[in-house]
């Protein structure tokens, strides 16, 4: 019998997570950064939508950050991380699966990698996706990855609204170091419904826009 991969299929283990967000987000995060901020820009969360959150990505710190700005405690949903392949690898992998990651190739996505973040789109799951597809640490001009709006649009045909939330984060260093300073900053929410009618070079030259506008907000308020 063929052995079924088991890389996506974990759910979020109740007491590791609540260990994990008790060290990342009272210790890790309140010791390693002297000033957070979170900027929502009259944001207010989505009702009864599936929501895609689109971060740029300049830090293995991202997740964390975005953990404090959109997870549990703030929305009342796990952020639950679309990641590489190499991510899942290891002690790493071991801990990521029981937080509710779950991996995917980028160049050659599985079937059931795919039908598994549209079962967690229709779940009213927050599924986070980071378009740009790779650690993008000094904030270079990429064309993002199809990924995200091939999925999107799958997914409009099993969940009526889906929410899509551009977001930039930026620190008040390239490498943060201990002390420095992050902000997150979110952008409005954008219909996917609104733009089925675009093409994939469209959609993601729209999106990238909008990523680098709460970026330039994210980067003026740590001094950058």
């Amino acid at each position: 019998m063929k052995k079924k991969s088991i890389d996506i299929w974990y759910k979020i283990n109740p007491v590791l997570g609540f260990i994990a967000m008790l060290v990342t987000q009272d210790i890790v995060l309140r010791l390693f950064f002297s000033k957070k901020k979170i900027i929502n820009n009259g944001f207010s969360i989505p009702i009864n939508s599936s929501i895609i959150l689109a971060p740029t990505h300049r830090s293995r710190w991202d997740g964390l950050v975005l953990t404090y700005a959109m997870g549990r405690r703030v929305t009342n949903k796990d952020c639950r991380f679309m990641v590489t392949k190499s991510e899942m690898k290891g002690i790493q992998g071991w801990f990521l699966k029981r937080l509710g990651c779950f991996s995917i190739n980028q160049l050659s996505p599985s079937l059931s990698a795919l039908r598994y973040a549209i079962t967690l789109i229709e779940k009213r799951e927050q599924l986070v996706v980071f378009p740009e597809g790779k650690i993008n640490k000094y904030g270079k001009k990429l064309f993002l990855k199809e990924g995200l709006y091939r999925l999107a649009r799958l997914a409009t045909k099993k969940s009526e609204s889906i929410i899509i939330i551009p977001i930039g984060i930026a620190y008040s260093k390239v490498t943060p170091n201990f002390k420095s300073e992050f902000c997150l900053s979110l952008g409005q929410p954008i219909a996917m419904n609104d733009y089925l009618n675009f093409t994939i070079k469209e959609f993601n030259k729209f999106l990238n826009g909008e990523m680098r506008k709460q970026e330039e907000i994210a980067l003026k308020n740590v001094g950058r």
